[in-house]
């Protein structure tokens, strides 16, 4: 069977646990942590190897709650972000807190990616259906010794994304005739009411979005090729960075879109009716431990994860 990975993003789940951090929120009837729900899919749906992408400092409480437990179940590997962690020549500028954003926490992982890899959120609750379709994909379908970048993203339908308690930040995707991804436009402040669907762009103004559109929530299958794409442009995205920009922030899609546009990758997009949950706001927690409940009530979970 061929060898595929897990890379999940959890690098900004705060300086210190306990009260607060949304990531290592409880929200299982045992205990369980979203990313416990995300890697238990994952494993089910086929998935060899799970890739942690941490802070150094956070390594020793990170294992005591999530990575000791699943290094029982899976290999587990450790790569870690760092704000200095850059390329020769570069700095850290002063007043930076913060590393440099999704492009570079996988690019943290090179040394420990050595197959074709999901990327994902430690914060977000996918559903079993794209982990299913991306692992599928992956190990059926992608080419990774094509003339461009063989990758898939799951297509969340937008109306299974939002949140009751306030709008919403998604990547809205524009599908060609192909099935695959012609772009994604970043909308902001996404909420649905009695009058329909609200949205709006970068500058705050009014942009029609439909509940029915595909959405990205982050969740991308890549080849390890991709890896080389992400190196490269790195430093070109640092070189870049207008002096005093402390908050600029190397991103993943972003540089998804680029290839996309220079005609270096093809995204397939693979349809997900699964409902995400994640705890956007603090008033989220009781619906995600209820729709937790109720998978688990329905036999989708078994009561203890592991």
């Amino acid at each position: 069977m061929k060898q595929t990975s897990l890379v999940i993003m959890a690098a900004g789940i705060g300086s210190r646990f306990g009260g607060g951090i949304k990531q290592l929120e409880p929200v299982g009837p045992n205990g369980e942590i979203i990313m416990d729900y995300s890697i238990h899919d994952a494993l089910e749906a086929g998935f060899n190897k799970i890739i942690f992408i941490i802070r150094k400092d956070l390594e020793k409480d990170f294992k005591e709650i999530i990575g000791n437990r699943i290094e029982k179940v899976a290999p587990v590997e450790y790569a870690f972000q760092e704000m200095d962690d850059l390329p020769e020549g570069f700095t850290v500028p002063e007043g930076r807190k913060k590393p440099w954003g999704t492009g570079q926490a996988v690019l943290a992982a090179r040394n420990v990616i050595h197959e074709p890899f999901l990327v994902i959120n430690a914060d977000d609750y996918y559903g079993k259906e794209g982990f299913k379709k991306i692992h599928d994909y992956m190990v059926n379908e992608m080419d990774e010794d094509g003339d461009c970048y063989d990758m898939c993203m799951a297509g969340f339908i937008l109306s299974n994304t939002l949140s009751e308690n306030g709008g919403v930040t998604r990547g809205v995707a524009t599908v060609d005739e192909n099935g695959c991804l012609a772009k994604v436009t970043e909308t902001y402040d996404i909420y649905q009411d009695a009058d329909g669907m609200h949205a709006s762009d970068n500058d705050g103004n009014p942009v029609t979005v439909e509940a029915g559109q595909h959405v990205s929530m982050n969740m991308f299958g890549l080849p390890m090729g991709f890896l080389k794409e992400l190196e490269k442009g790195f430093p070109e995205f640092l070189g870049n960075v207008k002096e005093g920009d402390v908050k600029a922030e190397y991103l993943l899609p972003a540089m998804i879109d680029q290839c996309i546009r220079t005609g270096k990758a093809r995204v397939r997009v693979l349809e997900t009716r699964d409902k995400w949950f994640g705890v956007t706001y603090k008033e989220d927690k009781p619906a995600v431990v209820a729709s937790i409940r109720r998978l688990v009530d329905e036999g989708v979970y078994p009561e203890k994860l592991f």
